[in-house]
């Protein structure tokens, strides 16, 4: 038969190895946050886990109350990990309530009432309400799809509960025997090493999802430019094929612009590369406002950007270069005490049958009705079809904005 000093030997080296993997995951990534909370919770488990494996040696209070309090917190805390990981407010309230009230039925069934049984339920409920309540931020609407780590950490919390549950009902019903302060039963014995197995693999489910979470920041980072968060030339290549190949089977068109920012090498030579990067990012946020769910925004280099219009005519990507020439018009970056006016030149493009699947074609056509904005006077656009800068008479067909 296992001791339960045995038993919690092992749960202090377990947790005291979990704790050194979320150290260095934390001083590693110093901006994951969760990871902080979780070396905490492996941490408090350990010293918990010593405090009781005590409980032969000294006054068994201490060790029941503290130990199996710290253990029960250590879970409250490792919830609030979770809720931190997926970006949401913490609070100590609910770990203090749950710990309190778990510690408080404890020690009446150790001080008042010594009922070895009724501190197994009351413990076992005390670990499972909060990774109960972590359940609801892992399973969240908002974070679809769940990820493969919290998916695992999804089906290990249940199985934690399953085995307290399981563990509860053997003691209450006496299955595997009587329970002794410092010595389990066989039944019991086997439960609380099914536990310690549990909690290592709650932890690489956390490993997994921060993995996973890495994992897409550095897809993010192959996809996206880093300064204003607009697509990169990648994702840009990437869409315009898909564009031109849906395109070229339904026969239904595109559009494609090309905008770059009027001035843009005065603003950095009289306010300094940090001012040119506000005016990039403040273009960015105006642009994207102004363009429907499914268009594209990229940056392809320096000032220079480009818009995919998915099923859009020429005419309607007009009225969008428009509004884009217009927002520009509207917009001042702010910095240091100067007041920095944005101005933008629009080249215009549209699919034909004959481009086919040749982007470059497409950009290369877009590109020359920029030249033409630019030489008309900046301030402008212009559509590729005969090279003549669009009236805005002529582009008068609404087009709006879906959400």
């Amino acid at each position: 038969m296992l001791s339960v000093p045995t038993l919690f030997v092992v749960f202090v080296v377990n947790f005291l190895a979990i704790g050194v993997v979320w150290s260095y995951v934390a001083r590693s990534y110093p901006n994951f946050e969760a990871a902080r909370y979780w070396c905490a919770m492996a941490l408090i488990a350990a010293v918990g886990a010593a405090i009781s494996m005590m409980r032969g040696l000294i006054d068994p209070v201490t060790p029941i109350l503290l130990g199996n309090g710290l253990i029960i917190f250590a879970c409250c805390v490792g919830m609030m990990g979770i809720k931190r990981f997926y970006g949401k407010p913490v609070s100590w309230l609910p770990a203090i309530a749950i710990t309190g009230i778990s510690v408080a039925c404890l020690a009446y069934f150790k001080i008042w009432d010594d009922d070895i049984v009724a501190r197994i339920v009351f413990y076992s409920i005390g670990q499972t309400l909060p990774l109960a309540l972590s359940l609801r931020d892992l399973l969240a609407r908002e974070n679809r799809p769940v990820s493969p780590g919290a998916r695992m950490a999804v089906s290990i919390t249940i199985f934690i509960a399953v085995v307290h549950g399981v563990r509860s009902v053997a003691a209450v019903l006496n299955i595997g025997g009587p329970v002794a302060l410092t010595g389990f039963n066989q039944f019991q014995a086997a439960m609380i090493v099914l536990l310690v197995f549990a909690a290592m693999s709650w932890n690489f489910g956390f490993l997994l999802m921060a993995i996973d979470r890495l994992r897409t920041e550095v897809a993010n980072l192959a996809m996206f430019d880093d300064l204003t968060g607009a697509a990169n030339r990648r994702q840009l290549l990437a869409r315009l094929d898909e564009e031109c190949a849906r395109s070229d089977r339904a026969m239904q068109p595109f559009a494609v612009l090309v905008i770059d920012l009027d001035g843009f090498k005065e603003v950095n030579d009289n306010h300094g590369h940090a001012a040119g990067d506000e005016c990039l990012r403040l273009f960015t946020r105006a642009v994207q406002g102004r363009l429907r769910t499914g268009d594209l925004l990229a940056r392809i280099g320096g000032d220079e950007f480009c818009v995919v219009l998915p099923s859009t005519t020429l005419r309607e990507a007009a009225v969008v270069a428009r509004q884009i020439v217009e927002t520009c018009r509207d917009e001042c970056a702010q910095w240091n005490g100067a007041s920095i006016s944005l101005s933008a030149s629009v080249g215009i493009a549209q699919w034909r049958p004959e481009i086919g699947c040749r982007t470059d074609r497409l950009i290369a056509e877009a590109d020359q009705a920029l030249y033409i904005a630019k030489n008309d006077g900046k301030n402008g656009y212009a559509i590729h079809q005969d090279a003549q800068p669009i009236e805005p008479a002529e582009a008068a067909k609404p087009f709006l904005k879906t959400a």
